[in-house]
């Protein structure tokens, strides 16, 4: 099994910064409408909740040269 490295620290209301092993990420938003997570990979992506076990996501990605 192999090991993972995965921080989040909440660094306004609303606003987390994700720490992995390859990469960062800031989200905004969540608890009661999206959220929008932009990745130092180039990757966007939003997210919402619906109720139930449902939800909905969209990731686009940029290339870096």
């Amino acid at each position: 099994m192999p090991l993972t490295f995965r921080k989040s620290f909440r660094i306004l209301p609303g606003v987390r910064l994700n720490i992995n092993r390859r990469s960062w990420s800031i989200t905004t938003g969540g608890r009661s409408g999206p959220r929008h997570t932009h990745s130092s990979t180039g990757r966007h992506t939003t997210s919402v909740d619906l109720p139930g076990p449902f939800g909905w996501r969209r990731t686009r990605s940029t290339r870096h040269r």
